[in-house]
């Protein structure tokens, strides 16, 4: 970087926070901003707000992504940052809303400084990162990196019935802007983020240097048995839905053991049938997540899983059907803006470590077309997805500085 003393308004930043979180504010905390909701149309109002109040250019797609651009002396491809700002029910005031603010800090803090970049610098937020409404997540992203079509994506109904088409209209938010090119308009994206888990809290490092997405695979199981009395039928003649569904979830725990450290594993949902104290379960309908950096060892494990499966309904007497629910192999991010990232952190004395992200993030939609990095900074206690996630303002100045401090050095 050109100019070390140059530095974000962190009283800015974390007033913008503070007000987009009272935005679908929740009581004891945190915020609810489903997307395409009202509470997401009023905290994209704010935001377009304060992009207007810049001067940005701003221009709005059909699938409802933002972009907001500070000119450059020429007409180049720009340096994007972002992230989004759809949560879930029950969020807290830093996943994806960080990414944004502090985007757009970064191109405030060059406007307050009369820096007129060679290339231009863009933040954006992006349509349903989430999912928690329409599934699937990083829908604004992916249709932008052509992963999902538009068409897809509009007719996607939402878990409360209502298509995306129609409440992006409702909304006021399906533009008509034509989608950015990325291969061609976008010279590099990067994303500040919060770490959503606890290896920077625990280990007391100032930044995670993200060399990539571990690869996900989210799979739905059915298991269908016989339902029967629990006081009458003997072990032995069971066909016993919950048992396999049991064995599955401790099956899962093992092989992320057998397969550590990169493996995870979670049966995060279940339901049984009839769901009563006294009847053997007939059906069983779960999810299993399982997420690994390494994508032929994520395919070992759902080799595993699968063989696992089937082999227990055969000798239960269960009929099994299977669904992929969502399936992502592993993004690797650019090795060179990762070692910048990293170069710089250090010669502002942070510590730093490298490491996987556990979760999806818009950046891995863009990480096939151009050169892609994330910043990582600590979550408290690593919770997320909560009311009570925290990052401390030092901890969010660092990783600010830092996204700044890397705009910089790409447009000096």
């Amino acid at each position: 970087m050109s100019d070390k003393t140059l530095c974000i308004n962190v009283a800015r930043l974390q007033s913008r926070l503070q007000c987009l979180g009272e935005v679908g504010a929740l009581d004891g905390g945190g915020v609810s901003r489903l997307a395409l909701t009202d509470a997401d149309k009023k905290g994209r109002d704010l935001v377009v707000s304060w992009m207007q109040d810049l001067g940005l250019d701003i221009s709005i797609d059909a699938i409802g992504n933002v972009i907001a651009t500070l000119k450059g002396e020429q007409e180049l491809p720009c340096i994007m940052m972002g992230s989004h700002i759809d949560t879930v029910s029950t969020g807290g005031l830093f996943d994806g809303n960080l990414g944004v603010l502090a985007g757009l800090e970064v191109i405030e803090t060059l406007i307050d400084n009369n820096i007129t970049p060679t290339t231009p610098v863009s933040v954006g937020f992006f349509t349903n990162e989430e999912g928690s409404r329409f599934a699937p997540d990083m829908m604004g992203s992916a249709v932008l990196s052509q992963v999902l079509s538009l068409q897809t994506a509009l007719q996607t109904q939402g878990i409360d019935g209502a298509k995306v088409e129609d409440e992006l209209k409702r909304i006021g938010y399906n533009g008509s802007a034509e989608f950015t090119n990325i291969k061609q308009d976008v010279a590099c994206f990067i994303e500040l983020h919060v770490e959503q888990g606890p290896v920077l809290d625990e280990q007391q490092i100032d930044i995670g240097v993200v060399e990539g997405v571990q690869g996900i695979s989210w799979q739905e199981f059915h298991l269908t048995g016989i339902s029967n009395h629990a006081g009458t039928t003997p072990m032995q003649y069971r066909q016993d839905a919950g048992l396999v569904a049991s064995k599955v979830s401790v099956f899962v725990n093992e092989l992320a053991s057998l397969m550590a450290p990169n493996q995870l594993a979670t049966v995060g949902a279940l339901t049984l049938k009839p769901n009563l104290i006294n009847v053997i379960p007939n059906e069983a309908l779960f999810t299993v997540d399982l997420r690994n950096p390494n994508e032929s060892e994520l395919q070992k494990a759902e080799l595993a899983l699968q063989e696992f499966i089937h082999e227990q309904a055969k000798q239960h007497g269960l009929k099994v059907e299977q669904k992929i629910l969502a399936r992502f192999q592993p993004v690797h991010f650019n090795p060179k803006l990762v070692d910048r990232i990293e170069t710089l952190a250090k010669q502002n004395t942070f510590s730093t470590k490298r490491l996987f992200s556990g979760a999806g993030h818009d950046a891995q939609m863009f990480a096939p077309h151009c050169p892609t990095a994330m910043i990582f900074v600590p979550s408290y206690k690593g919770i997320s997805h909560n009311i009570n996630e925290y990052t401390h303002p030092d901890q969010v100045t660092n990783g600010a500085n830092l996204l700044l401090q890397t705009v910089v050095d790409f447009i000096s």
